[in-house]
């Protein structure tokens, strides 16, 4: 059975005012308008709901009986209907998940959790590693937030530049290039690489090429850890975006020098799904992304 859910609004706004004048009121409606509507409940329902006893309207027993049941369902459309702007965070209790590379989150992570435990206490939060193959999991909202280098391609994700970085070639103390590199002595250095998908070369091939060089990559590892473990006991070089990467170089104990070409910045790009666009709790995770970035890169 197909039903005008309107005629619920029509039957509280009658039991409240007790007449269809007060209802049509009440609604800014016609009285006409509000008793073809008492007709049509009463055709469904095979109950009168108000009757005339002298000069006013009484319910019956079976408009008494589904009174508080009328208005609670009035209610309950309203906050469904109503977007809600007004957000909790003392009381919100949510688990978001970020997909980002292993030091993006070892820089990203301190800042950000200090400010969540201070402000949503019932916050937490899920880092997981990039995939080492394109998912679903942000479409399907498995992932939260995707944070990288990467605009999306399809119109159904949005996203927001939330920082630039600089890069930079990462070196053991007592490094002989360790008092900075040019570029003919940048690719004669071993080269080690950091690919989820153990790739043994990067745009930076192509730029050497270009200008008739080429280096010689010893390995590529899966995680920034790794890289950095390699490169505090070898001769090899790392080439990283440095303010993403500081806290985990000097973690290591390891040093940096300018990388020797000059290169547009590379973009940190936060990446959603359209479904979180008004979601209050959601904006307010990508405030806090973008701050502890900030607050990251300062430091950094």
């Amino acid at each position: 059975m197909q039903l005008d859910l309107n005629l619920i609004t029509v039957l509280d706004a009658l039991l409240e005012e007790g007449s269809v004048m007060g209802a049509a009121d009440r609604l800014r409606l016609s009285s006409p308008a509000v008793s073809r509507s008492l007709g049509r409940i009463r055709r469904l329902t095979g109950d009168d709901i108000l009757v005339r006893t002298g000069r006013t309207m009484t319910p019956t027993p079976y408009a008494l009986a589904v009174r508080d049941q009328a208005s609670e369902i009035v209610r309950a459309s309203r906050s469904v209907l109503v977007p809600r702007r007004s957000l909790d965070l003392a009381a919100l209790d949510r688990v978001f998940t970020l997909q980002c590379h292993d030091a993006l989150t070892a820089s990203l992570a301190p800042a950000l959790l200090h400010a969540i435990a201070d402000q949503a206490p019932g916050v937490r939060v899920r880092f997981l590693a990039e995939s080492a193959v394109d998912t679903d999991d942000l479409r399907h909202g498995r992932v939260d937030l995707e944070i990288g280098a990467d605009l999306p391609g399809l119109p159904e994700f949005r996203s927001e530049v939330i920082g630039q970085d600089r890069f930079a070639v990462v070196l053991r103390r007592g490094h002989p290039g360790a008092d900075g590199l040019d570029l003919a002595g940048y690719a004669a250095q071993p080269h080690v690489l950091v690919s989820r998908r153990g790739r043994l070369s990067d745009p930076i091939d192509d730029l050497l090429a270009e200008r008739g060089l080429r280096r010689r990559v010893l390995a590529s590892v899966a995680t920034s850890a790794s890289a950095l473990q390699v490169i505090g006991r070898t001769d090899a070089v790392l080439t990283v975006p440095e303010l993403v990467w500081r806290p985990l170089i000097d973690t290591f104990g390891l040093v940096t020098t300018a990388f020797p070409l000059d290169l547009p910045a590379p973009q940190i790009i936060c990446v959603w799904h359209q479904r979180y666009d008004t979601d209050a709790a959601h904006g307010w995770l990508r405030t806090q992304v973008r701050a502890a970035l900030g607050e990251a890169a300062v430091g950094g």
